[in-house]
């Protein structure tokens, strides 16, 4: 498959942008670091810390996700880079599994004769998304109620150099996670869509199959199969091997992980999986 080169560039990865940043910075510096730079620079990142902790103690999450942004668009070279990116991905999980409506989902109002999976089909999200999101505990809806439901669309980008899965929503990073790719580089690179979801997937192996339950499964607890025959993102009975090219060529994830974006993503969503 034909690889968007365009499309990638613009879904490069924090990673990247991070290391690109960085050289333009030393060079800029010309080799010669003088004193009082680093002091203003140390003093500024106390400041917006500061500005961080009140914030987060009055409850704007939006407010500290900010400070964070600029720290890191502010102070790139700053070793607590992916630390406070660490940060930003956290409160974008915990805003899309909360109830608090933002910029990137709405309130609807239950009718008569709607389901969830009704809701979800039509906003294209996931019911688990919208059980979770709105503290359900089962598929039970009530008419006139109000529930958030998220409206962008999800994709996922696969560096196989990196080993790492960034979860988007609308272009914005959520979620960094780290994977297993294909041993020599097997795992096909091109842009995919999810075209399957189950839980608990049985794995088929050289003509047998092997339950979920058996320890030999190799597929862990959720697979999200993609449009190329036996090929796809599921968890692993190895967690040991993350971060490592290590699979048949499928993405490998912690159970944790797979079930999380199992929740979170929905059929027909994107799959770029590049060098």
């Amino acid at each position: 498959m034909i690889v968007n080169v365009k499309k990638i560039i613009l879904l490069g990865s924090t990673l990247i942008l991070i290391f690109a940043i960085m050289l333009v910075v030393f060079l800029k510096k010309n080799t010669k670091v003088i004193a009082k730079p680093q002091i203003e620079s140390s003093v500024s990142i106390a400041a917006l810390l500061s500005k961080a902790k009140d914030l987060e103690s009055k409850g704007d999450t939006a407010g500290v996700k900010g400070v964070y942004q600029k720290l890191v668009e502010d102070f790139p070279n700053s070793s607590e880079v992916m630390h406070w990116l660490k940060k930003i991905e956290n409160i974008n999980i915990k805003s899309l599994f909360s109830n608090a409506p933002d910029a990137r989902s709405t309130l609807y109002e239950i009718k008569p004769g709607d389901t969830l999976s009704k809701i979800a089909r039509e906003f294209n999200t996931t019911t688990d998304l919208i059980k979770k999101s709105n503290n359900l505990k089962d598929d039970k809806i009530i008419p006139g109620r109000k529930i958030k439901v998220w409206t962008k669309p999800f994709s996922m980008l696969v560096y196989k150099s990196q080993n790492i899965l960034i979860l988007k929503s609308d272009g914005e990073i959520m979620k960094t996670y780290i994977v297993s790719t294909g041993k020599g580089n097997s795992t096909p690179v091109g842009t995919f869509k999810i075209t399957s979801k189950l839980e608990n997937p049985t794995w088929f192996r050289d003509g047998s199959a092997v339950p979920p339950e058996s320890p030999e499964n190799i597929l862990g607890t959720r697979w999200l199969g993609i449009n190329l025959p036996s090929y796809g993102i599921h968890g692993t009975t190895e967690p040991q091997s993350l971060g490592q090219q290590a699979t048949q060529g499928c993405v490998r994830m912690s159970n944790a992980d797979v079930e999380e974006l199992y929740a979170i993503v929905p059929m027909g969503s994107e799959v770029v999986i590049v060098d």
